[in-house]
């Protein structure tokens, strides 16, 4: 008997999904498109797409769409445990620490406050709280930067300043640079303003000077996105020799950098930002959404004042201005050194699960960096990074893929991101590392792990 049509359709779409060429919060084509594309009914492709939402790999969103779901969910709808729920190294996010203690304490300073509390529900400048701005630039001092509150704007994380710069400074058809494995937010806000991505080689420490220098030539690109210290995915950071060099590429060719330091403020002493080598001709972006709860969406932009301006105008025409109330909380983290604390432990934890990680894939080959909780494995050539993370899903394990990196039109490389901080207790950790070890020798034994 032949297998119904949404059925293969469905098991197409899964593949796409398991794969991580649809990644979470992806919007799947509309029930018309899809069948009009396809050849076959929408019927068809409601009972496919309601096929993915049984296999937890898709969601409905009514009168909105088809998404398909971050598969990292440990609970149902209803808030029950999915005992089923697959283990997983692939999300980046923070391990959770005192946070919700931390914050209760924000809250009692200002019930005793109600002047301040009244203060934050009122309307604010787009650039941000003038006490927010100062404490922010005193943090952004830990990247080499002036302290210059002038230079700083409020933002609602890393990702909200980079949509703001790019719908600043970039028109459809222009051309962005950087890293050919660069953070996957930028790939999707470039696809939004129909940007062209050029992906510039790589080596041990990050961008390649010269590789900068041709493609800028040769595509006459005018803005470059990178991150040089802790790089997502490959853990690379730059020397300070080659920090210099980038920078004067920049200036040689006339490029504006966005650089992005969010996984940096981890680190206790980071290395001084390229932005402090060029003031007038870069964007440097912090967030704390890697150190503290993600849901804390607060970040710092540092440029100069024209600029700040000139990105002010474009947060005012999308949001307005940023609500003041959870930059009040990271504002008070900081004064009063609990920001310095929950940091402190977020190191710790990493730590520890990078030790558990050197015990179990010692030998593999993969790169890291001390206070990152990624793993950058290579994977031998019997395996594609998109296969080996296809039979990793089946024994119940996920993990990113470098093609969901890759940067304009470069090849994939054979490898996968795993995220330490990602599975819940050190024991989930250590079983989905050691999936990931009896898969790497099972393929070469024949047999697959269970």
């Amino acid at each position: 008997m032949p297998t119904p049509k949404y059925h293969a359709i469905a098991s197409d779409l899964s593949q796409t999904i398991l794969t991580g060429q649809l990644a979470a919060g992806d919007k799947l084509p509309p029930h018309r498109v899809l069948a009009k594309r396809l050849g076959v009914t929408t019927g068809t492709v409601s009972r496919a797409y309601a096929s993915l939402e049984r296999r937890g790999l898709a969601t409905a969103r009514v009168g909105d769409g088809t998404y398909v779901r971050h598969l990292n969910a440990a609970t149902n709808q209803d808030g029950s445990t999915n005992a089923n729920a697959p283990i997983d190294l692939a999300y980046n996010v923070a391990v959770p620490n005192d946070e919700s203690v931390a914050l209760l304490g924000v809250f009692d300073q200002l019930r005793q406050d109600p002047n301040r509390l009244a203060e934050l529900l009122l309307y604010q400048p787009e650039t941000g709280v003038k006490r927010h701005r100062m404490i922010g630039a005193d943090w952004l001092r830990t990247f080499g930067t002036s302290g210059d509150w002038n230079r700083v704007m409020v933002t609602h994380g890393a990702q909200h300043a980079l949509a703001g710069v790019l719908r600043t400074i970039a028109r459809p058809g222009d051309t962005l640079l950087t890293e050919s494995l660069t953070y996957p937010g930028l790939l999707s806000l470039a696809r939004s303003l129909r940007l062209q991505v050029i992906g510039v080689a790589m080596d041990d420490e990050g961008l390649q000077p010269d590789a900068l220098d041709r493609a800028a030539q040769t595509f006459q690109g005018k803005l470059l996105f990178c991150s040089p210290t802790l790089h997502n995915p490959t853990t690379s950071t730059m020397s300070s020799a080659r920090r210099e060099a980038i920078a004067a590429v920049v200036q040689r060719r006339n490029l504006l950098l966005m650089e992005d330091v969010v996984h940096a403020a981890v680190l206790a002493n980071p290395p001084p930002a390229i932005s402090t080598l060029l003031p007038n001709h870069s964007f440097l972006m912090a967030s704390m959404s890697k150190v503290f709860a993600p849901g804390l969406r607060v970040g710092f932009l540092e440029a100069s004042p024209a600029w700040l301006d000139k990105v002010a105008a474009s947060i005012r025409a999308d949001c307005w201005m940023v609500a003041p109330l959870m930059p009040e909380i990271a504002t008070q983290w900081l004064a009063n050194g609990e920001a310095q604390r929950l940091i402190g432990l977020q190191r710790a934890h990493i730590a520890e699960r990078q030790q558990l990680a050197h015990r179990i894939l010692s030998g593999l080959g993969y790169r890291w960096r001390p206070d990152h909780p990624h793993l950058w494995l290579p994977l031998p050539e019997i395996w594609t990074s998109s296969s080996f993370a296809a039979a990793l899903r089946q024994v119940g394990v996920l993990v990113r893929t470098a093609d969901q990196f890759v940067a304009g039109r470069t090849p994939a490389p054979r490898a996968i991101r795993i995220s330490l901080n990602s599975a819940g207790t050190l024991d989930q950790l250590t079983q989905g590392l050691t999936k990931v070890l009896a898969l790497l020798a099972s393929r070469d034994s024949g047999t697959l792990p269970h």
